[in-house]
């Protein structure tokens, strides 16, 4: 993957009738993909060198966005969103490389604003099942 802007990569919340809305200008935004490591080292392990167990474990992603809401409309589906503890279908786009899509839930919506300038958000999400990806 060649070396793309980080203002590229997209987040986008399904409104419900299957149109992904992408729901903020997201000035910072980071994808943690991660999975539990499952220890099955024994007494006679070559070595005593540590043994992990293939394909276990639980699998999980952490999306993190720091920016400001795109419009209104937007604005009020995340929080809405937030405020029923749904869990909902998202997409993580990431130029040049593809599209990551699963069902998340807001784990935390932060709102900041300073006196000289904007409302800014910090929204978190994590993944509630399954996800797919997609390549560019």
């Amino acid at each position: 993957m060649a070396a793309q802007k980080g203002k590229d990569l997209l987040l986008k919340l399904d409104d419900g009738n299957g149109t992904f809305v992408t729901v903020a200008g997201l000035r910072t935004q980071r994808l943690a993909l991660n999975t539990d490591a499952v220890d099955v080292t024994h007494a006679e392990s070559s070595g005593r060198w540590r043994e992990l167990l293939a394909g276990a474990g639980v699998r999980r992603a952490s999306v993190a966005g720091t920016g400001i809401f795109k419009d209104a409309v937007s604005d009020e589906m995340v929080r809405q969103v937030f405020f029923d503890g749904l869990i909902r279908t998202w997409q993580i786009v990431v130029p040049s490389f593809g599209t990551i899509q699963g069902q998340f839930q807001v784990s935390s919506l932060d709102y900041r604003g300073e006196h000289a300038g904007e409302v800014t958000f910090e929204l978190s999400l994590e993944s509630a099942g399954a996800l797919s990806f997609t390549g560019a």
